[in-house]
């Protein structure tokens, strides 16, 4: 019985310590903000259909971080158009991100903000063409729906970008 009222809490911990390892190698290889993102389909009204394309050593990894780099992509990096569906520039400049350095390291903390505008379209699930080896880590294609318009506004609100009705 004493033995079975040690080991509960010490798998607790391991459990713990497992979880918050992953969080800190996941937060490494968003830090590097290595991602692509290709138009896949026009969404609803303010809203951007992307596939993200995420890389690290491991594929849990890369598809969890699929949210976080499709939402600072639509920000920073905007996306070029693909077949029929057009691409979009960033919401903002390149140049904000080390300007509001503090406000966005927030923002895109683990369960942050972020998470308010960003949607998986497909349950999480891979395709199997969307899972690739390179080299000695994963490539891994995550559809996800963005809503750029509710985003834009935030941001607006919160004055890191300018309103499109502001001029030059």
């Amino acid at each position: 019985m004493r033995t079975r009222a040690l080991f509960l809490p010490f798998c607790a911990l391991l459990m713990v310590g497992a979880a918050n390892a992953q969080g800190k190698k996941a937060d490494k290889d968003t830090e590097q903000w290595r991602y692509e993102l290709e138009a896949v389909n026009t969404g609803g009204q303010g809203t951007y259909q992307v596939k993200v394309w995420s890389y690290s050593k491991n594929a849990t990894v890369a598809t969890e971080q699929a949210k976080k780099n499709a939402v600072h992509g639509v920000v920073f990096r905007g996306f070029p158009g693909k077949d029929r569906v057009p691409g979009q520039n960033p919401l903002c400049g390149p140049n904000l991100e080390q300007e509001h350095a503090d406000f966005f390291r927030e923002f895109f903390k683990d369960g942050g903000k972020y998470m308010k505008f960003v949607q998986v379209t497909n349950g999480g699930m891979v395709a199997e063409g969307d899972r690739l080896k390179v080299g000695k880590e994963y490539k891994i294609g995550v559809i996800v729906s963005v809503d750029a318009a509710n985003l834009r506004k935030d941001l607006e609100a919160a004055g890191i970008c300018k309103g499109l009705g502001s001029g030059f």
